[in-house]
């Protein structure tokens, strides 16, 4: 089980075990190898305004 990450600005959680395959990231993926300029899918934030849950 994959550590989750949390959108600070709409709630949104990032879980590695599901990964986000409509945006060609693969389940397993853990939240530090996304891109850099990886956002939230949400509400467009940068990857710097999540939180480790």
């Amino acid at each position: 089980m994959g550590i989750k990450y949390q959108c600070s600005v709409c709630g949104y959680i990032y879980d590695p075990d599901i990964g986000e395959p409509d945006r060609g990231i693969a389940p397993g993926t853990p939240f530090d190898e996304l891109p850099d300029d990886y956002t939230c899918p949400v509400c467009g934030a940068s990857k710097e305004l999540f939180m480790r849950l």
